[in-house]
C-alpha cells in the first residue's frame, strides 16, 4: 500500500478497501459528482471492498442505496453504515435493556423499534435522551428531554452526530444535531455523554467491520476536515480530502499536522493513482 505524504500529492497504489463519506464526496444533491461513478465501478470490478458513511440519521441505509441506485450507481444496503446503524448497535451494544426518548426524526424512531430497542416518552422511566438531527424538533420535545435529565437526573444525553449544520446545495444549510444537544443542555446542564458519528473512530470500525482488512491498508475519503478526516485520523487511517465539498485547501494548511489529510485532491476519482487513470483511457 502506498506510505504516508504530505498533502498534496495523490495516492500510488491501491489500498485494500475504501471508505466513502456521501453528501460533498460522491454527490451533491441530486448530482453524481465528476469521475465518482466510474471510479467506484472500477474498485468493485477489482473486488476491491467499498463502503460508504454519512452522519444523517434522516435517511436509513435503504433510503441511501435506493438515491444511489437513482443516481445511476446500483449498491447494496450493506454497504452503507450511517449514524441510525450506529446508534442502534451503540445501544445494543451498550444499554441493550434501557428506555429511550429519541429527539429524532422516522428513520431513526423505525430503526430503534425495529431492533427491539424500548421507546418512551414518560421521563420518569428514560434512561437515555438521544439528541439527533430533528426537524420536528418542538418545544414540547425538549420538555421531555428536560424532565428527563433535569427533574429526575436519571438520563445520559447522547448524540447521533456532532455537527452544526447540514450543508446544501448553492451554500445554504440548515440546523443539525448539534443545535438539539445545545437546547438540550442549556437548559439542563447535563453534557452529553457519546457521540456515536464522525468523527468518533466506531464509525470506521462499524465500516470495516467483517471486511478483514486493517484500518491502516483501507482509505478514508470525505470532504470535511473536522469529521471524515479527524476520524481518519483518530483511528490511524490514511485519508483523502476532496475538494468537491465543505472544506478548503486553505483549512487544509491551518490544521495542526496530527489531523490534516494524506491527499488532497480536487475531485474523487483522483485517489487511483494517475498511470492507472490513464491506462484506463479516463479523460476529465
Amino acid at each position: 500500500m502506498p506510505g504516508p505524504v504530505l498533502p498534496g500529492p495523490a495516492p500510488t497504489g491501491l489500498f485494500e478497501a475504501y471508505i466513502f463519506d456521501m453528501d460533498g464526496t460522491v454527490y451533491l444533491g441530486e448530482e453524481m459528482l465528476p469521475g465518482a461513478t466510474r471510479l467506484i465501478t472500477e474498485l468493485r470490478r477489482r473486488g476491491l471492498p467499498v463502503r460508504f458513511l454519512s452522519n444523517n440519521p434522516t435517511k436509513d441505509p435503504r433510503q441511501y442505496a435506493e438515491k444511489l441506485d437513482r443516481l445511476g450507481l446500483p449498491t447494496a444496503e450493506d454497504e452503507i453504515v450511517n449514524t441510525v446503524v450506529t446508534m442502534t448497535r451503540w445501544l445494543q451494544t451498550h444499554h441493550p435493556q434501557a428506555k429511550v426518548f429519541p429527539i429524532a426524526e422516522e428513520p431513526l424512531v423505525r430503526a430503534l423499534g425495529e431492533a427491539g430497542i424500548a421507546i418512551t416518552d414518560d421521563p420518569a422511566q428514560i434512561d437515555i435522551v438521544i439528541a439527533s438531527y430533528d426537524r420536528t424538533f418542538t418545544y414540547a420535545k425538549l420538555q421531555i428531554a428536560f424532565d428527563a435529565l433535569w427533574f429526575h437526573g436519571r438520563a445520559i444525553l447522547v448524540t447521533t452526530n456532532p455537527d452544526r449544520y447540514c450543508p446544501f446545495p448553492g451554500g445554504r444549510g440548515e440546523p443539525d444535531a448539534a443545535a438539539i444537544v445545545a437546547a438540550v443542555e442549556a437548559c439542563t446542564g447535563v453534557k452529553l455523554s457519546k457521540n456515536v458519528g464522525k468523527p468518533d473512530p466506531d464509525m470506521l470500525t462499524a465500516a470495516l467491520a467483517g471486511l478483514d482488512v486493517d484500518p491502516v491498508n483501507a482509505l478514508m475519503v470525505g470532504d470535511r476536515l473536522h469529521t471524515d478526516i479527524r476520524m481518519a485520523a483518530d483511528a490511524g487511517m490514511p485519508s483523502a480530502m476532496v475538494l468537491t465539498g465543505d472544506s478548503t485547501a486553505d483549512e487544509v494548511a491551518d490544521t495542526e499536522p496530527a489531523h490534516r489529510p494524506t491527499y488532497v485532491l480536487d475531485r474523487v476519482d483522483h485517489i487511483l493513482p494517475a498511470a492507472l487513470r490513464a491506462e484506463l483511457g479516463w479523460v476529465e
